[in-house]
């Protein structure tokens, strides 16, 4: 209850020595001059709901409450909480592009609106990249290769990367090497992976293909089981769905493309069932990932149409989510691939190395003026964690 006069000050409130009020001075003096010092105790929360309102908070606050006390700062970087964040939190998307000399990332809603582009410290200097791509991302954790054999797991968000062991596969005289990675996590042994194809190639023939995959926290690469199906698509980046990667594979230059499936946990092959086309002729095919869904982008001569597997390995539950009419001439067989959908069914496009907005509901394009320079690789989504890539 509120005190009735200024008699009534509660005992835990301290004031200073009593002040005699002087009329020939104005009153405003004398209340500066008097001073008050609370000795109110502060509220203690429990230290579970300190975790559960952390875990809900974006990563530039956390960010910046690691310093508000060691406890703070030693709960923020667990591995555990990490996890719990990754699980709880409002996801932070991000759109990510590589250009030669930088990497930049766009927040995911500014791109539906007004764009805004930070620029992200990449974390190894000029020397190293003689070349580099995206190759997956998963939980936050950006998966590239470099120099061709090479792989850095990095997360932008805390600025934390490592660097993987090179592949032990030295060029004999006969024939040369080409590499294939892809990046995803198994959920079974709470484990990431990274996994590389290595080509074996002589002139314009592969010869053969190794699987090899290295699971973070270890310092080898384990041979595994070769696809059944055959040699890989070279052009086919691993999509990671549902504990699994995800290729398109041919097993000779005029054979149709499979879907080929390895599970992470299993690290066994399967092939998945492609949709109907419904008669389309298709000039090109390439996978994605929409929804946390496995999908793919059926071309034809004027259209392209994005394919969604709402339950995966399920070949029922393939559903034709939009059909992207060609806006310009881009030239023959243009790759189009879409990269995320919104809740109001804008459709963030790459189409060869250009970004666009396509809104499925009136059918018109928007044209967002950013280009993916580096012609390696796609563009990617990726969202904001706090799980570390050193393992």
């Amino acid at each position: 209850m509120a005190p009735s006069s200024d008699a009534d000050e509660p005992n835990d409130v301290a004031l200073s020595d009593p002040v005699t009020e002087d009329t020939t001075a104005p009153k405003k003096r004398s209340l500066i001059s008097s001073t008050v010092t609370l000795t109110l105790p502060l509220p203690t929360l429990p230290f579970e709901l300190i975790v559960e309102i952390l875990s809900k908070l974006p990563m530039k606050s956390l960010m910046q409450f690691q310093c508000v006390c060691k406890s703070w700062k030693s709960l923020i970087s667990d591995p555990k909480f990490a996890k719990k964040h990754l699980r709880v939190s409002t996801k932070h998307h991000h759109f990510i592009s590589t250009f030669p000399n930088s990497v930049m990332s766009y927040p995911l809603t500014s791109l539906f609106t007004d764009v805004t582009a930070i620029q992200l410290e990449y974390p190894l200097t000029q020397q190293y990249r003689r070349f580099e791509r995206i190759v997956g991302t998963c939980n936050g954790i950006l998966c590239f290769q470099i120099d061709h054999d090479s792989v850095i797991l990095w997360n932008p968000s805390i600025r934390k990367f490592t660097k993987l062991p090179c592949l032990d596969e030295t060029p004999r005289l006969m024939y040369e090497y080409h590499y294939e990675f892809s990046f995803g996590y198994d959920h079974s042994s709470d484990s990431y992976k990274v996994v590389a194809i290595v080509y074996f190639i002589n002139g314009n023939r592969v010869l053969k293909t190794l699987v090899k995959v290295q699971t973070l926290g270890t310092n080898s690469w384990r041979t595994i089981q070769d696809s059944p199906s055959g040699i890989f698509g070279e052009v086919s980046l691993g999509k990671f769905v549902c504990g699994t990667i995800n290729w398109l594979a041919y097993r000779d230059m005029i054979s149709s493309w499979n879907i080929i499936s390895l599970d992470l946990e299993k690290e066994s092959y399967l092939e998945i069932v492609q949709p109907d086309y419904g008669g389309v002729i298709l000039t090109s095919l390439e996978l994605g990932e929409l929804r946390d869904c496995l999908c793919i982008f059926s071309r034809s001569d004027t259209f392209t149409d994005i394919w969604l597997m709402k339950e995966y390995g399920n070949k029922e539950s393939w559903i034709k989510l939009f059909r992207v009419p060609d806006i310009r001439d881009f030239g023959y067989n243009p790759s189009v691939c879409a990269i995320y959908v919104s809740e109001d069914d804008q459709v963030l496009l790459e189409i060869e190395s250009e970004l666009f907005v396509y809104n499925s509901r009136d059918g018109t394009f928007k044209d967002l003026d950013i280009q993916n320079t580096n012609y390696v690789t796609r563009a990617q989504i990726y969202h904001e964690s706090l799980i570390s890539p050193c393992f």
